[in-house]
């Protein structure tokens, strides 16, 4: 059987911890960033972790773990 390959866009946009959870970056830092507050600004670059009904499928993306 043919090794099973890593879906490339989920590995740029998702990151597993050591424990397993998958982080995600949040929306809204690519443009328009005049009008938003710095404060802001500074929330969308914190990674979260995904939504629970999300996490079976983005795994399987990352390599079925």
């Amino acid at each position: 059987m043919p090794k099973a390959k890593t879906n490339s866009a989920a590995k740029k946009r998702f990151k597993l911890t050591g424990t397993g959870k998958v982080l995600r970056r949040k929306a809204m830092k690519s443009h328009l960033l005049e009008k938003k507050s710095p404060k802001r600004k500074r929330a969308f670059t914190r990674a979260i972790g995904l939504h629970e009904s999300n996490v079976k499928s983005v795994k399987k993306l990352l390599g079925g773990q």
